[in-house]
């Protein structure tokens, strides 16, 4: 069993582009319906950017609301971990355009790229750097502009995702008998990587004609198989978790997944024998917004009153990599 750090969420925040997108929107492009998206997804509405909305842009959003809550300044943080895998740029970092942004002095600053796990694999690294008494706020951001790289063509793939950031500050608590990280855990699998892939733009692809062409700018996926081992993994981390953390699913008073997919979500959900009202899901009115999606519902649920002080809280994520990632804090 993991000893607890202590850890208090001063703050959460998050920001969406001001256009939503209707199941309708597709119809018109593609061969689909509202009812068939869905009754396979669980998705009603998502948001799409408008050319002046940034990954840069909504995140600044997210953290200064995140911030407001906290009561703290730019000057106050220690440290941006942005989870993302659209990047403002691939240099520099969008945690370092944040930086600026926002207006905070020099600090640590630092894009993780581990897709839909990327907000539950930064605030894991986040709480490991408050163990040391030098770092007393640090900013942690999951933030996507899936619409610049879903391929319109593709109707399996570009109705899933939508856009969005959601940022939380976490801070340093001495005694970890009151808020904590109780348990994390962090994994990746690269030989399942090529399941949901954007292939050009690296240096194995570098752009040219050729990738234009084929449309490798674009995210790939293998749908079916990537639904199988979701909800595999998922139902597993989060059985582990609860065991580790020398608990039972009881114990947990809500889980916050990744957005993915209503099916997997509601899957996972009755094979742990949870009610509706402790897993959250929002897929239906944001889409799968990848790092973005378990900020986002965090801060969702802290508004409207549905975690509280005490409570005890499971974000637990997974995406391509393939990666994964499981936490419990209490609040």
């Amino acid at each position: 069993m993991l000893s607890p750090i202590g850890l208090k969420v001063s703050g959460t925040g998050h920001s969406l582009p001001a256009r939503a997108v209707p199941n309708s929107f597709f119809e018109t492009l593609l061969d689909t319906s509202d009812e068939w998206i869905a009754e396979r997804t669980g998705i009603r509405s998502r948001h799409f950017s408008s050319e002046s909305e940034t990954t840069a842009s909504l995140s600044e959003a997210a953290a200064r609301q995140a911030m407001e809550e906290a009561g703290i300044g730019p000057s106050d943080l220690d440290m941006i971990l942005v989870g993302t895998v659209t990047p403002e740029y691939i240099m520099p970092s969008t945690a370092c355009v944040l930086q600026t942004s926002l207006g905070c002095r020099p600090i640590a600053a630092i894009d993780m790229s581990a897709a839909c796990s990327g907000f539950v694999y930064a605030m894991s690294f986040g709480a490991a750097m408050l163990r040391d008494p030098s770092y007393k706020h640090i900013l942690v951001i999951g933030a996507e502009t899936l619409s610049r790289i879903i391929d319109m063509e593709d109707r399996t793939s570009c109705i899933l995702f939508g856009d969005g950031a959601g940022a939380a500050v976490i801070s340093n608590q001495p005694d970890s008998k009151g808020p904590a990280l109780l348990y994390h855990s962090l994994h990746a699998d690269g030989s399942g990587g090529k399941l949901l892939t954007l292939p050009a733009g690296g240096s194995k692809l570098p752009t040219s004609q050729m990738t234009l062409n084929e449309r490798l700018h674009y995210m790939k996926m293998r749908g079916k198989e990537l639904f199988k081992v979701a909800v595999l993994t998922m139902h597993e981390s989060i059985s582990r978790a609860v065991d580790a953390a020398g608990m039972k699913i009881d114990d947990i008073d809500m889980i916050v997944p990744h957005q993915s997919n209503a099916r997997i979500i509601e899957a996972t959900r009755e094979r742990l024998g949870v009610s509706a009202d402790r897993m959250y899901i929002n897929i239906d009115r944001m889409g799968n917004t990848s790092a973005a999606s378990i900020p986002i519902a965090f801060d969702e649920l802290r508004r409207a009153g549905r975690i509280r002080s005490g409570d005890t809280v499971m974000l637990m994520a997974f995406g391509a990599g393939l990666t994964w990632g499981t936490i419990i804090l209490r609040m």
